[in-house]
C-alpha cells in the first residue's frame, strides 16, 4: 500500500491496492489510523468503480503522467520512467523500432532462437525429465531481446550460467522495505538519491550498461551498420549532435544506454514470465492445450515452418495468450499522476493526485469476469471480445503511456509457444506446485520455480490426447 499526500478536494480519489494480498480491500481501520487514512484515502469500489471504468477514456486523457518514485538510479531517463517533454521526445524516437515492417524483420531473428529452444527441449522430453520452465523460456527471451536490440547472440540456451541471465533475474526484485519506506516517507527521497540509493540493483544495471556501452563503442569504431534498435538510436544521436537545430530532438549518450538497458531487462522478464505461466496453464488444462495444438496443426501442417502472417491471425492462440495475461499480468498495478483536475460523475481526481490501478485485482474481479480463477480462453473469442470493456483488461496498460512493445512481445511469446507445442505437450507432475504462491516484489511471478514435464508429439498426433 502507498500513502498519498492529502488533497484539498473534498472528494479525492485513489484506487487502493493491497500489495501483499493482491486484492482490493475496502479498509475499515479504527482509531488514529482511521482518522489519518480518512484524510488521505478515497477507496473506489462497487458502482463507483464501474462508473470510473466506463469513463476511463476521459481518465486516460487527464491521468497520463507516470508516477516517478525517484529512486531510479542510472535508469532515470529510460522511456518508462521519463516524464513530460523528455518522455514524448524519447517515445517518438523509439516508436519506429516497433512498426510492422520492423517486426517482420525481427521475426526471422526470433525464429532462429525458437528453433534452438525446441532443440534444447528434445533430450528433456526423451528422458522424461522434470524441467524448470523458466530456465528454457528465460534463455530464449534474453537471447531474443539481446539479438533484436543490439545484435548480440549470447546463446544462453547452451550457456545457462550466462551472467546476463543472472543479472536480468535480479533486476526487478525490488526491496519491499525500501519500496514501503519511500512511499511512506517521501520527504527523505532527495537524501536517498544523493546517497545513490536505487530500487534497481546497482550491480545489475551496471553490468548491462557496460555491455551496451561496449557494443555501442565497437559499432561506432568499426563503422559497422545494423538494423537493430541500437543502430536507430545511434543515428538519432548523430543527428542531434551534427545539427544544432535538432539537438532537442535526438538522444544523449546516457539516454541511449538507458533505453537499451531497460528494454533488454524489462522485455526479458515480462516475456519469460508470460511463457512460463502459459505453459503452466496449458499443463493444468490439457483439453485447452489439445484444442490449441489442433489449431497449430491445421495452420502449419506436418510441423511446417511458422510464418508471420499466419501466426498473427491464429484466433484461438490469441484467446489463450490473452486469457493467460488476464490471470497472470506481468505488472500487478499501474500508477499514474493526474496532469489536470478531472471530474467523472461524482468522483473528482485533482491535479497531481496519484491514481493506483490494481490490474491483478481487476483481472480477477468476479463482477467483471465470471469464474475469474478459471482458465477460459473463450472469454476472448471473436464473439465475446467485443463485450469486454478494454479498461478492465490491462496487461499492457492503457492510454498514451501504454507499453510500446506490445506487438513485439506478443509475437515473441506466440512464436515460441507454437513451435514448442508443435513438438511437445506439457504435463503436470508431482513436483508441480498447485496452487502457486505468488511473489509481489516487482513483477507478478511464482515464489518457487514452476516445474513441468514434456511429452513428445509425432506428426500425426493432432487427434491424439496429448495427456496419453
Amino acid at each position: 500500500m502507498a500513502w498519498l499526500p492529502q488533497s484539498p478536494d473534498p472528494n479525492p480519489v485513489e484506487m487502493v491496492w493491497d500489495e501483499m494480498d493482491l486484492r482490493v480491500k475496502a479498509k475499515e481501520p479504527t482509531g488514529a489510523q482511521h482518522l489519518w487514512e480518512q484524510d488521505c484515502w478515497k477507496t473506489i469500489s462497487g458502482d463507483d468503480l464501474m462508473k470510473l471504468i466506463e469513463r476511463m477514456p476521459r481518465v486516460c486523457k487527464a491521468v497520463i503522467k507516470a508516477k516517478n518514485f525517484r529512486l531510479n538510479g542510472d535508469l532515470y531517463d529510460a522511456v518508462s520512467l521519463a516524464e513530460d517533454d523528455q518522455w514524448r521526445r524519447i517515445r517518438n524516437i523509439l516508436s519506429p523500432s516497433f512498426t510492422s515492417g520492423h517486426l517482420k524483420e525481427m521475426f526471422s531473428i526470433m525464429k532462429h532462437h525458437s528453433h534452438k529452444l525446441t532443440d534444447s527441449l528434445q533430450s528433456k522430453a526423451h528422458n522424461d525429465e522434470v524441467i524448470i520452465v523458466k530456465d528454457f523460456f528465460g534463455s530464449y527471451s534474453i537471447d531474443v531481446m539481446a539479438s533484436c536490440i543490439f545484435s548480440v547472440d549470447f546463446d544462453s540456451i547452451k550457456n545457462p550460467s550466462n551472467p546476463f541471465i543472472t543479472h536480468a533475474n535480479q533486476m526487478f526484485k525490488f526491496s519491499i522495505l525500501l519500496y514501503i519506506f519511500q512511499a511512506c516517507f517521501p520527504i527523505f527521497l532527495p537524501l536517498l538519491e544523493c546517497l545513490g540509493v536505487s530500487l534497481f540493483p546497482k550491480s545489475s544495471t551496471a553490468f548491462l550498461k557496460s555491455v551496451a556501452e561496449k557494443v555501442k563503442a565497437e559499432r561506432i569504431s568499426s563503422s559497422q551498420a545494423s538494423d537493430d534498435m541500437l543502430q536507430h538510436l545511434i543515428k538519432c544521436q548523430t543527428a542531434s549532435e551534427n545539427d544544432k537545430e535538432k539537438k532537442h530532438k535526438g538522444l544523449t549518450e546516457h539516454e541511449i544506454i538507458s533505453q537499451v538497458t531497460m528494454f533488454v531487462f524489462a522485455g526479458y522478464e515480462t516475456s519469460a514470465i508470460a511463457l512460463v505461466f502459459l505453459a503452466y496453464s496449458l499443463a493444468r488444462n490439457p483439453e485447452i492445450m489439445k484444442r490449441l495444438q489442433s489449431e497449430i496443426d491445421s495452420t502449419f501442417p506436418n510441423k511446417g515452418p511458422v510464418e508471420y502472417e499466419a501466426l498473427m491471425q491464429m484466433e484461438y492462440l490469441d484467446s489463450v495468450v490473452s486469457e493467460c495475461l488476464r490471470l497472470y499480468p506481468s505488472i500487478p498495478r499501474l500508477e499514474r499522476v493526474a496532469k489536470e483536475t478531472v471530474k467523472i460523475s461524482e468522483i473528482t481526481i485533482p491535479k497531481g493526485m496519484l491514481v493506483m490501478v490494481p490490474v491483478y485485482a481487476l483481472h480477477r474481479d468476479p463482477e467483471l469476469w465470471p469464474e475469474p480463477e478459471e482458465f477460459k480462453p473463450d472469454r476472448f473469442s471473436k464473439e465475446n471480445k467485443q463485450n469486454i470493456n478494454p479498461y478492465t483488461y490491462l496487461p499492457f496498460g492503457a492510454g498514451p503511456r501504454s507499453c510500446m512493445g506490445t506487438r513485439f512481445a506478443l509475437m515473441m511469446v506466440k512464436l515460441a509457444m507454437v513451435e514448442v507445442l508443435q513438438n511437445f505437450s506439457f504435463s503436470v507432475c508431482k513436483e508441480t506446485e498447485i496452487p502457486l504462491e505468488m511473489d509481489v516484489a516487482g513483477f507478478v511471478s511464482p515464489v518457487r520455480p514452476i516445474k513441468l514435464k514434456l511429452k513428445m508429439r509425432s506428426i500425426s498426433s493432432a487427434n491424439v490426447d496429448p495427456c496419453n
